[in-house]
């Protein structure tokens, strides 16, 4: 999963550096007034959401394999610490139980 975001935060860096390359050299217009800094970095955001969605397609689903492997293995690890748990109270439940002599009133 780090590799992937890092892959993605690469792809926005290099969008960035275009549109700001292209706004200063005036094929894309600033943004108005004081904005022209937020407007780089919305274009930027905005054009390489569809390119990282493209081109990271084989990393994306490796790394979701993998957090799906890791969520299955927490699972089984949960319910494997859950039946040892029943396993000992039921054990408990049985020697409590064995243990009660019969009362007689």
């Amino acid at each position: 999963m780090l590799r992937y975001t890092l892959m993605r935060l690469g792809v926005f860096a290099a969008c960035l550096l275009v549109v700001w390359g292209l706004v200063y050299s005036g094929l894309v217009p600033r943004g108005l007034g004081d904005s022209n800094g937020m407007w780089v970095v919305l274009l930027a955001m905005v054009v390489s959401a569809p390119i990282s969605f493209v081109v990271l397609r084989k990393e994306r689903d490796r790394a979701s394999v993998k957090v799906v492997q890791r969520v299955d293995r927490m699972k089984a690890n949960l319910e494997e610490n859950r039946s040892q748990e029943d396993i000992a109270d039921d054990t408990a439940r049985a020697q409590g139980a064995q243990g009660q002599a019969p009362q007689t009133s």
